[in-house]
């Protein structure tokens, strides 16, 4: 079947047999850090920030595999699933440190005191006597959960993979905010601290598995792995850099963009030249200060390389679509 075939805008129903999705778009999706090729100076700021417990903070153009160098080092090192937090401009400290579901801890407080009121009614008219005990307690367990870093930061044999993505996308305070836990690496749910009982376990975030936390305390035994990325959209205040180390990724070589290609094609990519295209195409407009990602140029190579690859103008529009310059509608 050629390529394009599938949908043909014609209004005829039929059916298709699609044909295997590329590598990365498998589903469930597959650890990405099987395909990720460090850049020259990565391994060595990586190993810095192990051996000095310190966060990682990796700049660059969005599709550059900011993102993707935490999966390589949690799968390599073995420091189990990667927990990740999101930033958008509304992501608050305490919301990565644990989540307090009060509406539902009142909500589930009525229904008991409802359902207390009826039983008591019931009492009253057969005479029996009421036990309530039971009914008495109020468990606040059951609306904690810890947050990505709160999870993080529970004592551990060995660290644990956090990535704080996007950074430079969040509230002007909260870089501010974060260097008191990673300086320290302890915190406190408010919550927990008032609480009638002394020790209460409480839900990690990635998981099901609890962890007690004594008198709304918790202190980690080995800091994080700690990524944070940053698509260079703003500065950060001196306190705050002073407690990362910092790397740059560096723009691509020919050489290094057909090593990846290659990873995440799980093939050799042969010298032909169809591909050498691509990918100086690419590269060219790179240099001339083109916002471009990894990911079109994977799907450009998997598409436009293959035995039934279009050709001619329908192949030139694709590149036009595959290849869209990011910063443009």
């Amino acid at each position: 079947m050629a390529w394009g075939s599938y949908y043909r805008g014609d209004g005829v129903a039929r059916p298709i047999a699609l044909p295997p999705p590329p590598p990365w778009r498998e589903f469930p999706r597959r650890p990405l850090g099987l395909a990720f090729r460090p850049p020259p100076g990565l391994p060595e700021a990586v190993n810095a920030a192990l051996t000095l417990r310190r966060p990682l903070l990796l700049t660059g153009p969005p599709g550059s595999g900011k993102s993707t160098v935490i999966e390589s080092v949690a799968r390599e090192l073995k420091l189990g699933p990667v927990l990740r937090w999101h930033i958008t401009s509304r992501s608050t400290l305490t919301e990565a440190l644990y989540r307090y579901d009060v509406l539902g801890r009142i909500h589930e407080q009525q229904l008991t005191q409802a359902r207390d009121a009826r039983r008591a009614s019931e009492t009253n008219r057969t005479g029996g006597v009421q036990n309530t005990a039971a009914d008495d307690i109020d468990d606040i367990a059951p609306f904690l959960r810890l947050g990505p870093l709160g999870t993080a930061l529970v004592p551990a044999p060995q660290p644990r993979a956090l990535l704080i993505d996007e950074i430079d996308k969040s509230d002007l305070d909260l870089p501010g905010d974060l260097l008191d836990v990673l300086e320290r690496g302890e915190y406190e749910i408010a919550e927990l601290a008032r609480y009638s009982s002394p020790v209460v376990a409480v839900r990690l975030w990635d998981s099901q598995q609890t962890h007690p936390i004594q008198a709304g305390r918790l202190r980690c035994t080995e800091f994080p792995f700690i990524v944070m990325t940053s698509n260079d959209e703003r500065d950060f205040p001196p306190a705050f850099l002073r407690r990362c180390l910092r790397f740059a990724m560096p723009e691509p070589t020919v050489e290094l963009l057909r090593d990846i290609v290659g990873a995440h094609l799980g093939m050799h990519v042969p010298q032909n030249a169809a591909v050498e295209e691509l990918l100086s195409r690419f590269l060219a407009r790179l240099h001339a200060g083109e916002s471009l990602a990894i990911d079109q140029l994977l799907n450009a190579v998997f598409i436009l390389t293959g035995d039934d690859a279009p050709q001619g103008a329908q192949r030139d529009d694709l590149l036009n679509i595959l290849l869209h310059e990011l910063t443009h509608a």
